[in-house]
Formats: structure tokens, sequence, C-alpha cells
């Protein structure tokens, strides 16, 4: 009996046109797109520059600056008036004003003062902004103290070498921290919106009514609603991976069974999400409309852009309920850190617990006529 319904569901998936093109497409265009457009390193950020001292310090910091290309000069004011009209007509992001007397003070007094003026209208923006600023006066700072401390070349003051080491990701490429979660994002769009669709789309045609009247039993029905959008997010997780290996050179640091082992759960997990939406479905844009605000609601808690750790904790609470939490950890732990089964038991047990228990309330709500 299930191997009838399984032919059915696969004869529809094929009769789609859409479904096979989004298949490949879809893969393509997440990691092809996302990956750079979804990224915290702050770059362009437009300043205005109020030179007030106009000496040969001030011109060479301003140089400094605008060539760390996290900068693009747009504006130099004259005051600081003119320079805050800028940020007002949204030109400007940041302001530095060097104030006079600039290179004297630093020369006679060893000390002088800047002022840093950061729009965080983006909070993220300017925030990075200003730390970026800093860093760079920061850097020319030290550059004039050794120019005039002339030390000896055999180095008659000790000096400590600070070499960091950053683990899992040596060269803090934000794309190798990304597309392990956007491949997590595309397995929760695909085989949770599809299925979402699917028993809903079969009410609209009228042939749910001809399952109804079958002796089939709600488990094996469930049953095969589950398995094609099982395999679905193997096709594309597996042209995933060949996507991220051929653009970004990425592959995972631990055992790719390790990755389809988690997904082969958490795809479970998530259809079953949607076929219960679906069971209470009356229309596809009734289904259509739940689906996406859950899944709003779930990518945005689940550590996706913001870590689970900086959340409030009331938030963090709520994160607990949220299988998109777990299986982001297991995709990025087994990326970049090649963890193994044992070291992600506790996220695995947590994403078998929301697979049973969706697909056991998906099979409960299925409401079938006897």
């Amino acid at each position: 009996m299930i191997k009838f319904l399984l032919e059915k569901e696969f004869k529809q998936i094929l009769r789609n046109s859409f479904i096979p093109k989004m298949i490949v497409m879809f893969p393509l265009m997440v990691l092809l797109v996302f990956p750079w457009a979804a990224n915290f390193e702050i770059k362009n950020i437009n300043l205005t520059v109020v030179d007030n001292d106009r000496s040969t310090y001030s011109q060479q910091l301003i140089q400094k600056i605008v060539s760390s290309n996290y900068f693009r000069l747009v504006n130099i004011a004259s005051d600081y008036n003119q320079a805050i009209t800028s940020v007002e007509k949204n030109e400007a992001d940041i302001i530095i004003e060097i104030p006079q007397h600039f290179e004297r003070n630093l020369i006679r007094d060893n000390n002088t003062t800047l002022m840093i003026s950061a729009n965080t209208v983006n909070g993220t923006k300017g925030g990075l902004g200003a730390a970026y600023l800093q860093n760079i006066i920061h850097s020319f700072n030290n550059e004039i103290r050794e120019k005039w401390l002339q030390i000896p070349r055999e180095g008659a003051f000790p000096t400590i070498e600070i070499v960091s080491q950053f683990r899992y990701n040596p060269h803090l490429d934000y794309k190798v921290f990304m597309v392990p979660a956007l491949l997590v994002i595309l397995l929760t769009l695909a085989c949770g919106f599809l299925p979402a669709l699917n028993i809903v789309a079969e009410k609209e045609a009228g042939t749910i009514e001809q399952i109804n009247v079958t002796p089939v039993p709600k488990f094996t029905f469930i049953l095969s609603k589950l398995a094609p959008y099982w395999i679905i997010g193997f096709v594309m997780l597996t042209i995933a991976f060949v996507i991220a290996f051929l653009v970004y050179g990425l592959v995972p640091a631990g055992h790719y069974g390790t990755i389809y082992l988690s997904a082969s759960i958490y795809v479970l997990a998530v259809s079953g999400m949607g076929l219960v939406i679906s069971n209470y479905s009356d229309t596809m844009q009734q289904a259509m409309f739940v689906m996406f605000f859950f899944i709003m609601i779930l990518i945005l808690m689940s550590g996706l852009f913001t870590p689970i750790s900086s959340m409030p904790t009331w938030a963090q609470y709520i994160t607990m309920f949220n299988p998109l939490r777990y299986f982001m950890e297991v995709m990025r732990m087994v990326f970049l850190k090649g963890s193994s089964i044992m070291e992600m038991s506790k996220q695995l047990i947590i994403l078998v617990g929301f697979a049973v228990a969706l697909n056991a309330w998906a099979i409960l709500s299925y409401k079938k006529n006897k």
C-alpha cells in the first residue's frame, strides 16, 4: 500500500513544473547570493572630516583612515555644524573632528584629543564604524611613538609580541560562518513550506476525499507524505555541498555522514511541522501565511545572525523550543569544529524529540473519514 502512495506522491511532484526546477535553483540562489550579502563586516562607511588643523599629521591621519578600505571620504566640512548637516541628509555615517593645534599639542604636550560622532540609527554600522576608526587612530598613534622613541636596533627595551590564533575560522571569513547556517535555512524553507501546501492542495483539488474513503491508515498516509520531502532535502543538501566546495572551497571539518544523519532527523521534524499546519488549514493561502509566520520567528530566534547567548534571558528560554536552533548548532559544529555524533548527542536527541512529537501530532490531527 505504501508503494502506491509513494508512487502517487512522486508523480504529483514530477508533474509540477515548478518543484523540480526549485530543487536545483534554490540551492544555487541561496549559496551564490546570500553569503556575500549576509555579512556583518561593515565596509564603505561614509565619512565626513572636519580638519581644523590642516597640518602634516592631520593629513597623514586622514589618508590612513581612507586607505583602510573601510571608510569612504564623502565630505571635508569647514566646521562641525556643516558636518552634522551631511549626517542629517543621510550622506555621512561618521564624523571625525580634528581640533586646532592637533600637531603642535601632539609634539609639545604628547597629548591631544579627537572627536568621533557616529550616526547610530543603524546601531551595528555606527558602533562597528566607530570601533574601526578608533583602531586606526590607535595604530596611527603607535606609528608616531615608534618614530619618536627611535629604539636602537639591538633592542634596548624588552618587548612582548602577541600572536593571535583564531580557532576553527583562522582567516575570520564570514562566509565560512554563514554557509552552514544557510544550509539550515535552505532545508527549512524547502522541506517546511512544501509539505505545508501538500495536504491542503489535495483538499482544494478534492482528491483528499478519495483517500479518506480508502482503508489507508493515517500513519501510512502521513509517512507517504514525508518520504518525498526527505529525499528532496537530501538532493538539495548534496547540490549545496557541491556549490560550497566549487565556489567557496568549503568542506566540512567533520564527516559528511554526520551531516546527512542530522539532516535526516531535522527534515522529518520540519516536514512534520508543515504537515500539522496543512492539516489545520482549509486553503493554500491560509497554510502559506501560517507557515510564513512561524518560519520568520524560528529563523530570527535560531542564532542565524544574533548569538543566542547575546539574547535576553526570556528569549533564550524561547529558543529552547526552536528546532532550527539545534540544527544550526549541529551544522556549524560539524563544518567548523569537525564535531562527532557523540559531541552533538544533546542536540540530536532534542531533534529526535521534535521529529517524533511533530509527526505524531500530524498523524493525530489528520481527520480521516472511516
